[in-house]
């Protein structure tokens, strides 16, 4: 396994992630959007994974703004978005290979291990 997980150390979710993974002896790459967003192959393979830029949203997220003007772009434009504002997506995202999940999801991993 070749777990990512991309989220923020304040988000609650992607902590409960990464203790999930730990307790498993289970090793992962953590990624911290604020400081570095998804490569254009790791967002292609994770909108592949979980059906879609909808399904990567977070219609809570602080960044409303951003939110708002990403959600009425084209689609290569919202993908360009995301990449400039990470923050937008739900946290944790964890990518296994071409697997991915979007939010706190362990029922999901444990078919991964």
């Amino acid at each position: 396994m070749n777990i990512q997980i991309f989220g923020t150390k304040k988000s609650a979710d992607t902590r409960k992630a990464e203790r999930f993974f730990k307790e498993r002896g289970i090793k992962f790459q953590s990624i911290d959007l604020k400081q570095k967003g998804f490569s254009k192959k790791e967002l292609t393979s994770i909108l592949q994974a979980v059906g879609g830029m909808d399904q990567l949203l977070d219609e809570n997220t602080k960044d409303q703004d951003t939110y708002v003007l990403i959600k009425y772009l084209t689609d290569q434009d919202k993908f360009e978005k995301v990449q400039e504002h990470p923050l937008v997506v739900k946290q944790p995202v964890v990518r296994n290979g071409q697997q991915a999940t979007v939010g706190y999801q362990p029922d999901v991993w444990k078919i991964w291990e």
